[in-house]
């Protein structure tokens, strides 16, 4: 290209001297081109293989974040959840997934859905916590510390109860029952008579002297998915606990006060239905972890007659409240025992 250009240009201008310094020139000005093109054509080939490579990575992404999505998904999931309770209706539409209603005087079954499930109970299981305490008739004013010990690994919830504060049993059992305080309720574990190993031994051979077949526990607290039981087997403990003044007295208490060293905490129901008139509960005790869902379980006078209720697995903060008051206003509808001044009038008349 370069000589067919200088021949051109020489014969332009006879071969002068001139000629080939403008030949030189032109040569110079295409040789300066060509190298830009060059340039150019490399630029824009390391920009195609950036965009590659970032298009590349973006199709990765792409791909794996459904994955995560997913697993986040099951990792939040309740084993009702994973087991597909939810999928069952009923008559009230109920949002747990176990629901069972009985009559504690007459062991009626009133209500019940999906009531063999055995699922994990989270927090109800301090009711059997605190039973054996009770029960065992240790001096509630000895003075126990919290360690370390009682510091929760499992789920690593937190606590205002801190390392090296000291209360007494009465104190520790007022919290583990009415506010669901963790490091109370192991701390009752690990100051039993023989330990926490013993101690959870027990809650196991109570629950099979209580009929309670579908129950097994691994630690004083609820904290572990594998505390699980049924919902029968919970009725059968919360008539039993019903019967302890303490139990009641302990776990329908409105709110309580604990000096911690220089500090006043103030400790209330987890449950809110204690406070509320239009319910008169007996024994109540409130759930929850991941693996659980929403638990409640109660004794409560409703249409005058004394119920047991079980809820598991509630989906949703409060629905497990809701659905207690959806079955009081159902009961209330279609179960209700008419009074005696009732039955005199209707008598009379």
């Amino acid at each position: 290209m370069q000589r067919k250009v200088l021949t051109a240009i020489g014969r332009t201008f006879k071969h002068t001297a001139s000629s080939f310094a403008i030949a030189a020139l032109v040569v110079g000005l295409f040789s300066s081109a060509a190298q830009a093109a060059v340039s150019k054509e490399a630029v824009a080939k390391k920009k195609a293989e950036v965009a590659a490579k970032r298009a590349g990575r973006a199709q990765a992404v792409a791909k794996r974040k459904p994955v995560v999505r997913i697993q986040q998904v099951a990792a939040r999931a309740s084993y009702g959840q994973l087991a597909g309770l939810h999928s069952v209706h009923d008559g009230l539409d109920l949002k747990s997934s176990v629901a069972l209603v009985i009559d504690q005087d007459t062991r009626e079954v009133l209500f019940s859905k999906n009531d063999s499930a055995v699922l994990p109970i989270a927090s109800l299981t301090k009711l059997m916590t605190g039973l054996l305490v009770s029960e065992a008739k240790l001096p509630m004013d000895e003075m126990i510390t919290i360690t370390q010990d009682d510091v929760d690994t499992e789920k690593g919830s937190s606590s205002r109860l801190r390392v090296g504060a000291t209360l007494s049993r009465g104190e520790l059992l007022h919290l583990a029952l009415m506010s669901s305080e963790n490091r109370a309720a192991h701390a009752l574990g690990r100051t039993y008579p023989g330990g926490l190993d013993a101690f959870v031994a027990l809650m196991n051979v109570k629950a099979k002297l209580l009929g309670m077949k579908d129950t097994r526990y691994v630690e004083p607290t609820g904290l572990s998915k594998n505390n699980q039981s049924s919902a029968h087997d919970l009725a059968n403990l919360v008539s039993i606990a019903y019967n302890d003044p303490l139990m009641r007295e302990f776990s329908t208490s409105h709110g309580h006060q604990v000096a911690v060293g220089n500090r006043t905490l103030q400790y209330n129901n987890t449950n809110r239905l204690v406070k509320n008139p239009l319910w008169e509960i007996g024994l109540q005790k409130t759930g929850y972890i991941s693996e659980a869902g929403q638990c409640l379980v109660m004794q409560a006078k409703v249409a005058g007659r004394k119920l047991i209720m079980v809820f598991l697995d509630s989906a949703g903060k409060l629905s497990r409240i809701a659905d207690a008051e959806r079955v009081r206003r159902w009961m209330e509808a279609n179960h209700s025992i008419p009074s005696v001044n009732t039955v005199v009038r209707q008598i009379s008349g």
